[in-house]
């Protein structure tokens, strides 16, 4: 049975998988905060998933550990891109969501200009049907 998409939110390390133009999946794993009815995730702007989001929304979500290798089945989703007056709010998410590690990975990022070359991400259920 496919988990739901709050099982997968409650994991440390989900699966992302973007569609290219043609269709073929392209995974991907994340960090990712739950903010209300959505998971966050935060990724530079320039990379390859963004570009297929901005194509395409439809993304799967799937439990998956630290080298992405999937744990379980996927799921179904939506992911928007956010627009950079978000990336506050969304480091702030990953720093509480990942209690050590994630402010320190906030830190970094932000030292190398993250505000400004990253992008956040909402991932949310798809619809029914």
């Amino acid at each position: 049975m496919a988990p739901t998409f709050a099982q997968i939110a409650k994991s440390d390390y989900l699966l992302l998988t973007t569609f290219t133009k043609d269709g073929r999946p392209k995974p991907t794993p994340v960090w990712a905060a739950a903010e209300g009815d959505r998971l966050l995730v935060i990724t530079q702007e320039s990379s390859w998933k963004v570009k297929r989001i901005r194509n395409t929304p439809r993304v799967t979500l799937a439990v998956c550990d630290v080298r992405g290798r999937p744990k379980g089945e996927a799921i179904e989703a939506v992911a928007t891109v956010l627009d950079k007056s978000d990336n506050g709010a969304v480091y702030a998410a990953i720093g509480r969501r990942y209690k050590l590690i994630g402010p320190v990975f906030n830190f970094f990022s932000k030292l190398r200009g993250g505000m400004r070359t990253n992008v956040g991400l909402a991932l949310t259920p798809a619809g029914p049907g």
